[in-house]
């Protein structure tokens, strides 16, 4: 059946009712890398790997002394470590060259780093800098498809779909809240439709 979004609101607000990001970080080029190094990868290995990156450099000034082979020891468990090392030294210094050593604060300037695309580049415009944003990983895109929100047929039409179901004000928490749903109940593997509260009601 049909889901209400007041039903959908509701379930989410009754598990995470006051998600945080699951990434640590202490400002938005912190941010930043530990979003580029998290794809492909799980929050809670990017967290583990993060610190000892930062000790070393946690500046866009400081990183783009560095070469890939100085921080991809630090990094290789994340996988495709080499990519992800390479790119971060590139952003950093077309920061430092073209950025006047700040993170930009728009899609286009984001977007223009390398390594950033558009769900890297809405994650940090809608937690670092308030701007609204609705960052759609394919898990969301498989939860929007689920429950009737999004046809599935690409992650750009589920953003636009899940964009027009919640309200503006709410695209931080609802993305936030439903990567925790997912990773509870709704999870890509072994889903389970009676285990999950808001799958089981659009089946019943």
């Amino acid at each position: 059946m049909p889901l209400t979004p007041n039903f959908i609101k509701k379930t989410l607000d009754f598990y995470f009712p006051n998600p945080e990001i699951p990434l640590d970080y202490s400002d938005v080029y912190t941010l930043l890398v530990a979003v580029l190094l998290s794809a492909q990868c799980t929050d809670a290995r990017v967290n583990i790997v993060t610190p000892a990156l930062f000790a070393l450099a946690d500046t866009p000034e400081a990183m783009a002394k560095l070469t890939p082979k100085k921080i991809e020891p630090l990094i290789q468990s994340c996988g495709l470590y080499r990519t992800k090392a390479k790119n971060i030294i590139a952003l950093s210094k077309k920061i430092m060259s073209e950025f006047n050593g700040k993170v930009p604060n728009t899609f286009e300037g984001l977007e223009s780093l390398p390594g950033v695309g558009h769900k890297t580049a809405s994650v940090v415009l809608v937690h670092a800098f308030k701007t609204p944003a609705f960052p759609v990983d394919t898990h969301i895109h498989r939860l929007a498809a689920r429950w009737g929100l999004s046809d599935g047929s690409n992650v750009v039409q589920t953003e636009k779909d899940l964009k027009k179901f919640f309200p503006e004000k709410e695209w931080e928490k609802r993305h936030l809240q439903m990567i925790y749903f997912g990773r509870t109940f709704c999870k890509a593997r072994g889903h389970d439709i009676k285990e999950c509260p808001i799958c089981k009601k659009r089946q019943g």
